[in-house]
């Protein structure tokens, strides 16, 4: 008599128990034996989905947007009356949520992997998975809605950014389709044909076509020869260096000399007796002790104070307290001592200026006009040029907006801080521009520098902004951080077009020969796989391992109820005590295609097969109720039982 090797079913997966495990708490064996998943199933993957894209897009946004925090930390001053550092609990929040839907998403590959190639593993997302999915979209819609309310224009930083990151997005979506196709070919090459295959199919080739073919819009001012670069753009330190020390301070214009600023930026105010200082605030309540000096006025405009008055207040305190709250920026900050910031009161524009000579710079002031009530609603331009005078500095060193009383303020150099034409420009008779990086295309710089008018551009406090700007040609730039833009030596990234033609063509060359390869590979495997023979699935006596093959297969007649008709054989082990039992061959029929063979055995054994193929109590109490202690039972009739469990299962 030929004897087989007991039916295996059960081989240990750790990795795939691990995985469903972890994305639906399924860690048992038969939890994951179904057949496909099923549409509400499918639409949380869809949830999935579409969370970690907008995530992706969330955290790419907040990544780039780090050139504008301290705007964005004015703007919510503005609303809520209080200084803090808003970005720190939405960075936190984002991580969080990005690592937790991708690992979610990771998951999902080696899930479809396994439904593939072995039995049916289900996206069956755990309920506290679906929960928190669900809040963290919920969370990032919530949060896009606000921003879009509170910091709309900031959304043109990412067309801006992609001056600088989209070549090397590039790379990223080309890895990440071709990766992807490994999945959509497994799914497409199936034996069963569905509009739903061919459709995912056709969807997938566009989408790689669109990625081979994107770069053919990119507009990067850095493509380009090394040669054509132009001189490194100059640093104007925008409120002196406000991430280092109280903006607008005469040790925060200090520090933005010696971080290599070549002139300086202020935000001027006349006070009620004609005396401009620097405030950018309307209030005094943000960047001074008003509300200790004088409780009453903390919400006046500043410009409704005397002189004497703004001396007499506190403007660094309240940065120590900002220190003490969040971390620093950076490490600059401590390089101060905390008496000396403590000390510092509200800058004049005299003082600012005669610094300015000292350091042989130029100033760019930005005047705002008194209020119609305001005593010296008239004279405003009158006060300013009285400090610049009184200063000592040249007229032609000193830079103003706005851009009016053109014809009564004569000496001064006047920008404006609009985009216009080239005809407006010469019919003003203006020579210089102050525009946001937003507004400032690579074309319209190229366009006024062709004409001889300057351009600065404002805020520019990341390196990648100041890279391209620098390959665009701008002479000078605005920034709260001349301490990070002086360790910009050289573009970040500098690349001829030749260059960049070759590694684009290249890359997509590549990604073709691997899509193909994979879509071939698969086709190979699932052929293999389909054309196994029923009768290889019984074990050979010679052979101790089988193949992984075979067990996937014998898994696979298992399970799904195919209609093809197969033999197993089953020999149960006897154990000592129990040979008296009469060894004899029966056949049981399940089905008119499907029948097992087995030899009979005790109960015991037969309670062991159960216990190792199902595991649950709900199927062993079948067997104990009764039928173990039974003797009058049948071999037959257990055997039945067991054959009718197995086919049902």
């Amino acid at each position: 008599m030929v004897k087989h090797q007991p039916l295996q079913v059960y081989e240990k997966q750790v990795f795939v128990s691990f995985v469903t495990g972890i994305y639906g708490c399924r860690w048992k064996r038969y939890q994951r034996s179904q057949d496909d998943s099923s549409r509400w199933e499918c639409t949380w993957f869809v949830i999935l989905c579409s969370s970690f894209l907008l995530l992706l897009f969330w955290a790419y946004f907040w990544l780039v947007a780090q050139n504008d925090f301290n705007e964005f930390n004015w703007l919510v001053y503005n609303r809520s009356g209080e200084w803090r550092d808003e970005t720190i609990p939405i960075l936190a929040s984002t991580t969080v949520g990005f690592s937790y839907i991708t690992f979610l998403l990771v998951m999902v590959p080696a899930l479809d992997h396994f439904s593939i190639y072995s039995l049916g593993q289900q996206l069956n997302l755990y309920w506290v998975h679906k929960i928190g999915v669900l809040a963290t979209l919920l969370t990032t819609i919530s949060g896009v809605i606000s921003v879009d309310d509170v910091w709309g224009d900031e959304w043109d930083i990412l067309l801006v950014s992609l001056q600088s990151t989209a070549p090397f997005l590039h790379i990223g979506a080309l890895v990440t389709v071709t990766a992807i196709s490994w999945l959509v070919a497994g799914y497409v090459v199936r034996r069963e044909r569905s509009n739903f295959q061919v459709m995912m199919l056709l969807i997938y080739m566009v989408i790689l076509l669109v990625v081979y073919l994107v770069p053919l819009t990119f507009t990067c001012p850095c493509i380009m020869d090394r040669h054509s670069l132009g001189a490194r753009p100059d640093i104007i330190g925008r409120r002196g260096a406000p991430m280092l020390a109280p903006e607008n301070t005469m040790v925060s214009f200090n520090r933005a000399l010696q971080y290599g600023a070549s002139s300086l930026e202020a935000d001027v105010t006349i006070s009620v007796d004609g005396f401009p200082f620097l405030m950018r605030d309307r209030t005094l309540k943000r960047t001074t002790d008003v509300h200790k000096v004088f409780p009453g006025r903390r919400y006046d405009d500043a410009s409704f104070f005397n002189w004497t008055e703004i001396r007499s207040l506190n403007a660094g305190q309240w940065f120590l307290e900002v220190l003490k709250s969040t971390p620093p920026h950076t490490d600059f900050c401590m390089q101060i001592p905390s008496h000396r910031i403590g000390n510092q009161t509200v800058c004049s524009l005299v003082e600012m200026l005669r610094l300015v000579v000292r350091a042989n710079g130029s100033a760019l002031l930005n005047v705002r006009r008194p209020p119609p009530e305001h005593p010296r609603h008239r004279s405003w331009f009158m006060d300013t040029l009285w400090a610049v005078q009184k200063a000592g500095i040249s007229q032609t060193r000193v830079t103003w907006t706005p851009d009016t009383d053109r014809g009564r303020v004569r000496g001064l150099q006047q920008t404006a801080n609009e985009k216009l034409s080239v005809e407006e420009i010469r019919q003003r008779g203006i020579t210089s521009l102050t525009l946001h990086y937003s507004k400032a295309s690579h074309k319209d710089i190229q366009e006024y520098l062709a004409n001889n008018v300057s351009v600065t551009v404002y805020p520019v406090n990341e390196p990648w902004l100041y890279s391209i700007l620098w390959c665009s040609g701008v002479p000078s730039v605005s920034s709260d951080a001349p301490q990070v833009l002086r360790k910009v030596p050289y573009p970040i990234w500098l690349m001829s077009q030749n260059a960049y033609n070759f590694i684009w063509i290249t890359s997509d060359l590549v990604s073709i020969a691997v899509v193909i390869g994979t879509f071939c590979f698969q086709k190979w495997r699932m052929r293999g796989m389909q054309t196994y023979n029923p009768e290889q699935i019984m074990l050979s006596a010679v052979a101790r391992r089988s193949s992984r093959d075979v067990n996937i297969m014998k898994e696979k007649l298992i399970f799904s109820g195919a209609a093809l008709r197969i033999c197993i054989f089953i020999e149960y082990s006897h154990s000592t005590g129990v040979s008296h039992y009469r060894k004899r061959s029966i056949q049981i029929s399940i089905c008119p295609s499907v029948c097992i063979h087995t030899c009979l055995g005790c109960h015991n054994t037969r309670f062991s097969l159960l216990r190792q193929y199902f595991g649950p109590k709900k199927y062993l109490a079948k067997i104990w109720r009764g039928k173990k202690e039974n003797s009058a039972i049948s071999q037959f009739h257990l055997d039945l039982f067991l054959a009718n469990t197995l086919h049902s299962k």
